[in-house]
């Protein structure tokens, strides 16, 4: 099943010239809603009244103070900074400056169509035949033309988000799919992300912002992680529901137009007894729930799954299409997919590019780090001795985030830390100079 959810909407800021004339070309053929602002002005105009879902800003503009500006109005979106032959230092002090990356123009078809894809996808495909699997997705697509809350669970990586976003696809709206994580943002950022404020509200509000809530209008709004919503935000969510709909920026009562899908990893009603979540709020939003299976509990899908993504990094990479040989494919059944379907994405990507076979055999199945799938980290000194402790816990947390496709809040979790820990080391990693995967 393949359904669409909707284009991205790209922002670009700067003036007018050929290769970002082309840039916008390149995202539109890729199937992008592009708007070009040629000034920070008119970009933070866009933003607070429609919104985006990715910005590329030229490098000659003011990258630092348009990233600070965003901050100061509590606006989250990724930032990619962009231009003609700037220097290494530029690139990495709007890097630095909170850039998820830079991309150098004139820009190549693919990388654009990369950028694009790292945001949102532009279809969703459900793959997998599992009883389990086919109960979840037909109850959740039988839920698609209603207007009731929707509340996905399962663990990290098993495919809620895009479950969410094929029951979008499928519901026929006309408004746009949008994601907001709740794990790893501020309160005071994530109240004005869904509910928008209005001018003078706090010392950067300059003008009225639309939240994300009002933005979704006749489409859906998926709130990630939802068990990471403060209290406060919880009750004011709950008021949302309950009244359908709710201040918006200032400008009085604005109707509840967007559907609203929750995801989770945690078991809620474990979180509402330990008083950590709203009962009234999980009554509203887990009228319906959705129990998504991880992928050791469906290994009959492994093997569709592995040759879906096979074909779409080949084509991706302008690669031949490539079957996977015995040896291999047993290594893929055997494996037990801690990180879920996320994990084997990750894991056939880099098979494709490596492997220079016919088919692709069991040797081009590696880790991140180069290990056969599924040995253990190596015990011997080896890649601890001579080394400050220093060095070995950076690498383990940037390795640790590069497996998790830079989501921060998972990267946590795996280490054990505190997502405020793990900003912290992050910040001083970027201060140090040190390359630092973007948050999902």
């Amino acid at each position: 099943m393949l359904y669409p959810t909707g284009p991205v909407h790209l922002l670009l800021v700067g003036a007018p010239h050929g290769a970002f004339q082309l840039a916008a070309d390149m995202a539109r053929d890729s199937g992008a809603q592009v708007i070009l602002a040629e000034s920070t002005t008119a970009a933070f105009a866009t933003l607070r009244d429609v919104g985006g879902d990715i910005v590329m800003i030229d490098i000659e503009q003011d990258v630092a103070g348009f990233i600070a500006q965003l901050r100061l109005e509590r606006i989250a979106i990724p930032v990619l900074a962009c231009g003609i032959e700037a220097s290494a230092d530029r690139a990495v002090a709007a890097i630095r400056a909170g850039a998820r990356d830079y991309v150098p123009l004139p820009p190549h078809a693919e990388l654009i169509a990369a950028v694009l894809l790292s945001v949102v996808n532009y279809g969703t495909r459900m793959v997998g035949s599992d009883p389990a699997f086919a109960h979840a997705t037909a109850r959740a697509l039988a839920m698609a033309s209603s207007n009731a809350p929707l509340l996905i669970a399962g663990p990290s990586g098993c495919g809620k988000e895009i479950l969410a976003r094929t029951v979008h696809g499928a519901s026929g709206r006309r408004g746009r799919c949008l994601v907001v994580e709740c794990a790893g943002v501020s309160d005071d950022m994530l109240t004005s992300e869904l509910f928008g404020h209005a001018a003078g509200a706090f010392a950067g509000a300059v003008a009225r912002r639309r939240g994300r809530i009002e933005e979704a209008s006749d489409g859906t709004i998926v709130l990630r992680d939802v068990e990471a919503l403060s209290a406060g935000l919880q009750v004011r969510l709950l008021a949302v529901l309950q009244e359908q709909g709710a201040a918006q920026g200032g400008v009085g009562h604005v109707p509840l137009g967007a559907r609203i899908v929750a995801s989770t990893a945690t078991d809620l009603d474990r979180a509402v007894a330990a008083g950590r979540f709203n009962p009234n709020l999980l009554a509203r939003i887990g009228l319906v729930r959705i129990v998504v299976p991880p992928l050791r509990a469906r290994p009959s899908d492994i093997g569709p799954l592995a040759n879906y993504f096979a074909e779409r990094f080949a084509l991706a990479n302008d690669l031949p299409v490539r079957g996977f040989d015995p040896a291999a494919s047993l290594m893929l059944e055997r494996h037990d997919w801690p990180g879920n379907v996320r994990e084997l994405e990750d894991t056939i990507h880099r098979a494709v590019l490596f492997n220079r076979g016919e088919r692709i055999t069991a040797d081009a199945i590696v880790t991140a780090d180069g290990r056969p799938l599924g040995a253990a980290p190596p015990v011997s000194g080896d890649p601890f001795v001579a080394r400050t402790v220093e060095d070995v816990e950076r690498d383990l947390i940037l390795q640790t985030l590069q497996h998790c496709r830079g989501n921060r809040t998972s990267a946590s979790t795996i280490l054990g830390i505190s997502v405020r820990t793990m900003r912290n080391k992050l910040r001083a990693f970027i201060e140090a100079g040190i390359p630092v995967e973007p948050a999902s």
